[in-house]
């Protein structure tokens, strides 16, 4: 009977394996289905040297959301813009902004206030500033998020790289990204996570945040 232990244990080994080795049913078959490509956008084809530390402003809301939402997407957004690993993020609290400048953010086409990107790079010692506006919040399906967002430096005040879509989860090529990013990101799912992610303008956010941020220039 001891004899038949190690081809037991052989046998239990290799179907683990196998187990560990299948997709889920939603997993097989997708990879080649188009995703969702940005055109709205432009920049520098690579960061120049003396962009290594960025401040990351709040996000502007605005009358397209509430306080409460535009707050959730700051960190919706700033956690998808340290995934890039592009440089060193300094986070510029509300609170902070409020104190220094009288309002909580700033949208990246308002006027700023006289000395702003002087005080925020003595403050926080960075080489450019990121500006991030909600142009659309539809929190309800069909979920709908636009993103406006705009990096420049403080020295030479220049544009070093701008992006403006509309991420809309009625697009089936969104839909696909929304799929590919959850796969990455959790292969042992059992079940499709996408309807559920359509339904959360957080995780569908999270989605739009990161293809935005990967059209920045490159390190």
């Amino acid at each position: 009977m001891m004899k038949n232990i190690p081809t037991l244990l052989a046998t239990v080994t290799l179907a683990t394996l196998a187990g560990c080795a299948s997709l889920p049913a939603w997993l097989e078959g997708e990879q080649n289905h188009p995703l969702f490509t940005p055109v709205n956008y432009r920049g520098d084809a690579q960061l120049s040297a003396d962009i290594q530390r960025v401040a990351f402003l709040p996000i502007h809301g605005g009358d397209i959301a509430s306080p409460e939402a535009t707050t959730v997407m700051d960190t919706v957004l700033l956690t998808a813009l340290q995934r890039q690993v592009r440089f060193e993020v300094v986070v510029v609290s509300r609170e902070d902004c409020q104190r220094l400048f009288g309002a909580g953010d700033y949208a990246s086409t308002a006027a700023l206030p006289h000395g702003f990107l002087e005080k925020i790079a003595e403050k926080y010692a960075v080489d450019a500033v990121l500006f991030t506006d909600l142009t659309v919040y539809r929190a309800y399906r069909p979920l709908s998020l636009g993103l406006r967002s705009k990096l420049a430096t403080i020295r030479d005040v220049r544009l070093v790289w701008a992006f403006d879509e509309v991420f809309s989860a009625e697009d089936a090529k969104m839909v696909n990204s929304v799929r590919r990013y959850y796969r990455e990101g959790d292969r042992s799912a059992p079940v499709d996570p996408t309807p559920a992610v359509l339904q959360s303008p957080t995780r569908f956010g999270a989605v739009a945040a990161d293809v935005m941020f990967h059209t920045l220039p490159a390190r």
